[in-house]
């Protein structure tokens, strides 16, 4: 069953950090270009990150220099590292696989910054 499941969301204070995992279980997992998305409550979801099967990184312009992503192709898994984190940065963190056509989402981890 294809499918990707988030873990590493919680509550933290402005200015700490979060590691987001996302492990995937897909057939060609290098081959998928990975990415994070979020949603806040009362918005759309956007683009956090995106990691191409390269290596190739964008980051929406809020989180550059404060967010990292990664992967590890050995563990079919991708990586957020988030720091000095932000009440903005509050919302459901999703995870996104895309290759040939084929999109797959997960269900998505909570963040939340509040002190």
């Amino acid at each position: 069953q294809v499918r990707l499941v988030e873990s590493g969301g919680g509550l933290v204070q402005p200015g700490g950090s979060l590691r987001l995992s996302c492990a995937a279980s897909l057939l060609g997992f290098s081959l998928y270009t990975m990415a994070w998305y979020r949603q806040a409550p009362g918005k759309q979801r956007e683009l956090v990150a995106r990691i191409t099967m390269s290596g190739t990184t964008n980051y929406t312009e809020s989180v550059k220099g404060r967010f990292t992503i990664s992967r590890d192709n050995t563990k079919n898994t991708v990586y957020l590292q988030t720091n000095s984190l932000k009440p903005d940065d509050t919302a459901v963190y999703y995870c996104n696989a895309e290759w040939a056509g084929t999109v797959v989402w997960g269900r998505g981890t909570q963040v939340t910054v509040s002190s």
